[in-house]
């Protein structure tokens, strides 16, 4: 029995059993959950998760995609925390199991403790009588709330949990089946368009809407503000008539965009909020100190605070400057939405990552009673965080409140989706170390600045919405903030290497103000971070003449990193190669973070060519999430997000002038493509014991600094602005 103070906190927001799963006589389970499905199979792994703790088989058991209508409100999807949030549904489960053994028991006049459950039968444990729950569910009353009747299952006792169960959303994918939100097709259905500003300050001067509304197939014309949209009968009409009203606008636009050249003078100039991460008494931070030496390492003796036990005349410091652009989410699917007004109230399909957040924003926008307003979750093609989605649903909301009782289906352009979704925030990181003549780290000092990494509808009593901030009766975009550091953090998001340094003084310094709209991008500011740390470290190891593998292992004590670094290494077949450029152009680099410093372990070693462009040939990586509930899908789920960090490494900056954002197509803002998809071994290190964590931003930085050390490795330069592209090895060749 659990006590009802150890409850997850899920259920304490959640407590009904019948929020969380029903039972029906016909032999099946319907789960309900908070959690979306974004391509990262959690449809699959929750259906595991249940499938034990009610102990049937997992065919019977249906996951059903999230809607405010039903089902518990757990927020977001996002920060690897879905798997983890799991055990709120495995309580519920548990409880459920218990209420039926009780009445299976009080019917057979026997003890609970002699009932046995297989794939969904209650009997004794010698067969003198048995049940079901389909046999008892019209009986049983999930209709109550979880007071922590049964403990869950131990780990012995899990059959499904553990296994590489199929896929339950691939087969509609595979075989083309209609399953994403663009494919909807409702009852009534019309195509709405949105004709955004030109540029992010821009105002709407004067249209003329007569010669769009005179064209066939246009229901409506709908200015609210600087909002324009149209809806038509079909997507054809819509996006001819969006062309004519683009045509029909005059725009007063001026700049308001950073100038991009000079993206670290700018952050590093901004006022900014500075939270100390950690201050072991490393000094006021060697790095911010040589400011005028930012960019490339530099080497300097003993004008650090050192180690107590270490002579100041003996010790070497060295600094560093690491940097990012601007990211977009640039999904392979451009944000979608659709949305219905009729006398029942306000009814919205979205790929949202949040619907019940989205559910108060859109309320609170469109002035209305949540009470009224119903979202229901549809997949959409790919989804990295904050990008436009929630932005899409009201798009559709605003188009549809002009034609009541026909539902409104809009879809963004690729421009639109390249330049108006959140971007995630270009960052800058001044790291520094001191060292013993050994190259032993004595002191470690990192500064990071960014924008801020979260603006999600509801942040700051504002819905958040791109099309509110447009309106006649703006809701204006709060400068975007960053989560709490119990929560993860944003800027400072893996800003605190897991190594062992006497003394350490880490600083995040979140700029106050946004003139590009930045928000959650997978792995926040862990991407940077761990670039940068993982960077620095190579060339401590290089300058102290050590490989850096070991140098590594000389500076872990926690057994899990250990092992993950050990058996990439081991896996990649290491080859320890210091100092001179691989031969050939090619070389390995090795990167190693636990995300968070709390979640998922990492350690990924990179093979990469670098003659005419950098190619990664190979990634090989080592994983830890703890209890593995599916070892397939937790290998996708890193293959994905190194993939992923390949592409933002090698190739994707937001381009911008000091109007607009430039870059609003596949050429401008060019991604990996599927022919420099390189080989990806994943080993996945299974710790039954040991809580699940997420995988899905565990890979991205570790992969990052892998790539960077072995592009290093390969031409004998260190490239420490990302993306490493070819004219930045060369610009480094040149310092």
């Amino acid at each position: 029995m659990t006590s009802p103070g150890s409850l997850p906190r899920g259920i304490a927001a959640n407590p009904r059993v019948s929020q969380w799963l029903t039972i029906h006589d016909d032999g099946t389970v319907h789960v309900f959950s908070g959690k979306v499905e974004l391509g990262q199979g959690i449809l699959t792994a929750l259906g595991q998760v249940a499938a034990d703790e009610l102990g049937i088989a997992p065919h019977r058991v249906r996951v059903l995609p999230a809607t405010t209508a039903s089902g518990p409100d757990q927020g977001l999807t996002a920060g690897s925390m879905s798997i983890a949030d799991s055990e709120a549904l495995r309580v519920a489960c548990a409880e459920a199991r218990a209420l039926f053994v009780q009445r299976a028991a009080a019917a057979f006049g026997a003890g609970a403790d002699e009932v046995v459950v297989a794939d969904g039968v209650l009997r004794d444990r010698d067969g003198t009588w048995k049940t079901s729950y389909w046999e008892l569910a019209a009986g049983v009353d999930l209709d109550r709330e979880i007071r922590g009747l049964a403990s869950p299952r131990p780990v012995t006792g899990h059959a499904v949990v553990g296994t590489s169960a199929a896929r339950v959303d691939l087969p509609d994918k595979l075989t083309g089946r209609p399953r994403f939100i663009h494919d909807l097709s409702l009852p009534g259905q019309l195509a709405g368009r949105v004709v955004r500003p030109p540029s992010p300050a821009a105002r709407l001067l004067a249209f003329d809407p007569v010669p769009v509304e005179r064209l066939p197939g246009v229901v409506a014309v709908v200015r609210d503000g600087d909002f324009l949209g149209v809806v038509a009968e079909t997507e054809t009409g819509a996006e001819r008539a969006a062309a004519a009203l683009r045509r029909a606008c005059r725009w007063r636009q001026e700049d308001s965009l950073p100038p991009q050249e000079s993206m670290r003078a700018v952050l590093r100039g901004a006022e900014t909020e500075t939270t100390v991460v950690r201050d072991d008494g490393a000094g006021p931070g060697t790095a911010t100190a040589r400011e005028g030496g930012a960019g490339s390492a530099t080497a300097a003796a003993g004008d650090d605070e050192l180690a107590e036990d270490e002579p100041a005349s003996t010790a070497t410091s060295r600094s560093a400057t690491y940097t990012r652009g601007f990211i977009a989410h640039a999904s392979i699917a451009p944000s979608c939405g659709a949305a219905r007004w009729d006398e029942d109230g306000l009814t919205v399909w979205s790929h949202s990552q949040g619907i019940h957040p989205l559910r108060r924003a859109i309320a609170r926008a469109a002035g209305i009673d949540v009470a009224t307003v119903t979202v229901h979750h549809v997949e959409g093609a790919g989804a990295y965080g904050h990008n436009g989605a929630d932005d899409a649903a009201y798009d559709a909301v605003l188009l549809a409140r002009a034609v009541p009782g026909r539902p409104v289906h809009v879809v963004w352009s690729r421009a639109d989706e390249l330049t108006w979704s959140p971007m995630g925030s270009a960052m800058v990181a001044d790291v520094g170390a001191d060292l013993a003549p050994d190259g032993r780290l004595l002191s470690w000092t990192y500064d990071v600045w960014s924008y801020g990494h979260t603006a999600r509808p509801g942040y700051a009593g504002s819905p958040g919405l791109l099309a509110a901030a447009h309106t006649e009766r703006p809701h204006p975009l709060p400068p975007s903030a960053d989560p709490v550091l119990a929560g993860g953090g944003g800027t400072a998001r893996n800003a605190v290497p897991l190594y062992v340094i006497p003394r350490r003084a880490i600083r995040a310094h979140r700029v106050l103000t946004t003139p590009i709209r930045t928000s959650a991008l997978r792995t926040l500011g862990a991407y940077l971070n761990v670039f940068a740390i993982e960077s620095f470290i190579d060339e401590l190891a290089a300058a102290a003449g050590r490989d850096a593998l070991e140098y590594r292992l000389a500076h872990l004590t926690d057994p899990r990193a250990r092992e993950v670094v050990e058996r990439a290494a081991l896996a990649a077949g290491w080859p320890g190669r210091p100092g001179p450029p691989g031969e050939d152009g090619v070389a390995c680099g090795i990167g190693f973070a636990r995300y968070k410093d709390s979640g998922a372990y990492c350690a990924v070693v990179a093979e990469v060519e670098a003659v005419r462009d950098v190619r990664v040939r190979r990634l090989t990586i080592a994983v830890d999430v703890g209890r593995v509930v599916n070892p397939d899908g937790v290998a996708n789920q890193i293959e994905g997000g190194a993939v992923q960090s390949v592409s933002w490494t090698l190739k994707e900056r937001v381009r911008f002038d000091r109007t607009r954002i430039t870059s609003d197509d596949w050429e401008s803002y060019p991604i990996l493509r599927f022919t420099e998809v390189p080989e990806v071994v994943v080993e996945v290190i299974d710790r039954p014991d040991e809580p699940s964590v997420g995988a899905g931003e565990a890979a991205q930085g570790p992969t990052a600094a892998a790539v960077g050390n072995a592009v290093a490795a390969a031409v004998g330069v260190r490239v420490r602005d990302l993306p490493i592209t070819a004219e930045r090895i060369v610009a480094a060749m040149d310092d």
